[in-house]
């Protein structure tokens, strides 16, 4: 017996005739006399009785009805279930420090205004970190700074962001002071930056090389907050995206921006996840929502600095 049969046998009987319940089921009358002809024959009894009018349920069909209906309320109630379930369970997200700011809040907002059922573990840290988690399969989908390429996992470049030289308002270094400035002139200004385990110092170290210097670094700092109050303070200046400042309430009036010009100094966010057949229902969802939220916040001109990749 197929669930279909049951289904068509239903309808027939609700409508009373078998070329309504073809019309309203939308298949061909034949098919529909078919799978009830295969139904009775399964059964070994007479479930309708065809009269001039159309069809009605004999007294063995009033009894196969009522089990019918229990039998599809049933099966509504395990589809819906199962639909459920695909929307339930933990997916763990990373984040590196300096998207976390502005995507963070958002992100959390649409998931559960959304996907309320969908329990978010939530790992911050340095996108090194993040990658071996990902190839230990300990997150489901990432937001990491420049990965490099594995097999366990996608990577797709979704965001680039520039640089800025970031410095408390009343200490600006005279060669930041116009809002733009080179790699060059960042050559005697006292930077606060993250070790070289950190991507971004890596990026800005190969660029102040191609300059022909080295930067003066008087703290390495790999604690994205406890770096810019050390800046909000005024121990010393940073590079680092707009989003790193995004913390903070009026950052803008008590922090200095002044953009690095310098092309190749650019910091390239991927989305990254397990393969599409390792992710959970939820996590697809998880990873979709995270894609909207930043191409979002991107658009709507409320991630400074940042311009979506496939749009150049």
């Amino acid at each position: 017996m197929e669930l279909r049969q049951v289904r068509y046998f239903v309808r027939v009987v609700e409508l009373g005739s078998i070329t309504r319940a073809a019309l309203d089921l939308g298949i061909a009358q034949s098919a529909v006399s078919l799978q009830i002809s295969q139904l009775e024959s399964e059964l070994s009894v007479r479930l309708l009785h065809r009269n001039s009018t159309g069809v009605v349920p004999t007294e063995a069909g009033l009894a196969f009805l009522r089990e019918a209906y229990v039998i599809l309320r049933h099966t509504e109630r395990a589809i819906a279930n199962s639909q459920r379930s695909r929307l339930m369970g933990e997916v763990t997200v990373g984040f590196a420090p300096a998207s976390t700011p502005v995507l963070s809040v958002p992100f959390l907002r649409a998931m559960r205004e959304r996907y309320p059922d969908i329990k978010l573990h939530i790992v911050e840290s340095l996108s090194g970190h993040l990658t071996r988690m990902l190839d230990n399969r300990q997150l489901d989908v990432a937001l990491l700074f420049n990965p490099k390429r594995s097999v366990h996992w996608n990577a797709t470049p979704l965001l680039e962001q520039k640089l800025y030289l970031i410095s408390q308002r009343a200490s600006v270094h005279p060669n930041a002071r116009a809002g733009h400035l080179s790699v060059r002139q960042l050559k005697d200004i006292p930077l606060l930056l993250p070790t070289s385990t950190h991507g971004l110092r890596s990026l800005i170290d190969a660029a102040c090389m191609r300059a022909g210097f080295q930067p003066q670094v008087i703290a390495e700092i790999d604690s994205l907050p406890m770096l810019m109050d050390a800046v909000y303070n005024g121990i010393g200046s940073t590079v680092q995206p707009w989003a790193a400042m995004a913390r903070y309430a009026h950052a803008e009036q008590s922090l200095h921006l002044a953009e690095i010009a310098d092309s190749k100094l650019r910091h390239t966010n991927s989305l990254c996840s397990l393969y599409d057949e390792e992710l959970s229902g939820a996590a697809l969802r998880v990873r979709s929502t995270l894609k909207e939220c930043i191409t979002s916040l991107v658009k709507q001109s409320h991630w400074k600095g940042a311009t979506l990749i496939d749009e150049g």
